[in-house]
């Protein structure tokens, strides 16, 4: 891996950075007044995006494009950086078309749909006209082992007839999302990676009904709201399947990698808000005597989190590389090990500037507590540090000799005698 940006590279930062703080940036007490405190719609969105649009920043997540879609293709290694930069407010990626779960969704339809379903749901994503959502979590069942899926789906001649309840649907609450991508069981009886199929489930379609929208340790995900789903006796037709029938387990990967690294980009640009945050708070206030910056806790704080970021950034651009020279497989591994390390990080130092900013760091007029919550979430979303730490570990080389044996360790012979004989 090559440590220096290209020209190209260098030349998209600043023109991302530049749109970001002359556009975006200047209305984010807008965003807050009308989104958070007054439950609408930015009314500004629509022309920002067509600004970025017009300046070719729109669809920079996405490295497969064809030439005739809208966007601009940016490997996951070139795009990390931009995507540090509009994380550093919860709404920054939708103003270029890079929010979750559009853009991992994106990328699965690139992969995996028919020419008939690019046309009728990948287009409208990229061009901006529509929302949709991944729903694969449900209430009833841990989760975290996807195979626990209890969603059925029965193919009734050309078509699906689908039973089941899905929450955590990130982006299902949203007033345009249009389409749900729902993973049910398909093939009960076949192994158990190879039973779940995904399948385009349209919002409108009898039996679909968003029950209500989720909070996450109080926070509310403005941007794509998450969802709890019914799907009672929903058909659609067999044409909307993803991929092959009983594939849905390994469909779901194409789209998990990319959500994973681009989930860890834009938290390493809330990490970079909150430490900017933490210094002007810590500047202004007087405590004791002392401006709370002289206070060496708070100089500490500062220090470490810049350690923190910068070793987790080189983590995430390493496997944002990898995703690109060779895909999930070559990738897996970093991919987990940013997807425990980048949130812990982010919750840690969150948790901080919540301790310097005082009562006010807990309140909307500052991004502090969406970062500790999203930190929080994410620590769970996409498969939690359990999962990821235990196939980290299954993949650690073991050594081939014990403690007896071991070329690190000087044993006296009798300690070493009892050893064995214990063995």
């Amino acid at each position: 891996m090559h440590f220096g940006h290209s020209q190209k590279m260098l030349d998209f930062q600043e023109r991302v950075s530049r749109f970001f703080n002359a556009e975006v940036l200047p209305r984010h007490r807008d965003w807050v007044q009308q989104v958070i405190r007054d439950g609408k719609e930015a009314d500004f969105l629509p022309a920002l995006r067509q600004k970025a649009r017009t300046e070719g920043l729109w669809n920079l997540a996405l490295p497969e494009l064809a030439e005739t879609e809208p966007g601009t293709r940016l490997s996951n290694l070139e795009f990390a950086p931009l995507a540090e930069i509009m994380g550093k407010l919860p709404w920054g990626s939708q103003v270029f078309n890079c929010q979750a779960p559009d853009v991992p969704n994106m990328v699965m339809l690139q992969s995996l749909a028919t020419p008939e379903q690019k046309r009728s749901w990948l287009n409208p994503l990229l061009d901006g006209t529509t929302r949709s959502a991944f729903a694969m979590t449900e209430p009833d069942v841990a989760s975290s082992d996807a195979s626990n899926i209890a969603t059925r789906m029965a193919f009734e001649g050309d078509n699906i007839r689908i039973n089941g309840r899905k929450w955590f649907a990130t982006g299902g609450g949203h007033p345009d999302c249009s389409f749900l991508i729902v993973m049910g069981v398909s093939d009960p009886d076949a192994a158990r990676t190879a039973r779940q199929s995904m399948v385009i489930v349209p919002t409108d379609t009898p039996g679909v009904n968003i029950t209500r929208n989720l909070r996450y340790l109080g926070w509310e995900d403005h941007v794509a709201p998450i969802a709890q789903i019914e799907l009672e006796d929903v058909v659609v037709p067999a044409s909307n399947l993803i991929g092959e029938r009983g594939k849905g387990f390994k469909g779901a990967q194409v789209r998990l990698g990319p959500a994973r690294v681009h989930h860890a980009m834009r938290c390493i640009g809330m990490a970079e808000m909150l430490v900017e945050l933490m210094i002007a708070r810590a500047r202004e206030r007087t405590a004791f005597g002392r401006d709370v910056i002289d206070y060496d806790t708070t100089q500490r704080w500062v220090a470490e989190a810049r350690v923190e970021i910068d070793m987790n950034r080189l983590a995430v651009q390493h496997a944002a590389w990898l995703l690109d020279q060779g895909g999930e497989s070559a990738s897996w591994r970093p991919v987990s090990m940013i997807k425990v390390s980048v949130p812990n990080m982010l919750q840690k130092i969150a948790d901080r500037a919540l301790q310097i900013f005082g009562a006010m760091g807990g309140v909307d007029d500052v991004p502090i507590h969406h970062a500790f919550s999203y930190a929080r979430w994410f620590r769970i979303g996409d498969g939690p540090d359990e999962v990821h730490l235990r196939q980290i570990f299954r993949t650690e080389p073991q050594p081939d000799w014990t403690i007896a044996t071991s070329p690190y360790v000087s044993i006296p012979e009798i300690a070493q005698a009892q050893m064995k004989a214990a063995e």
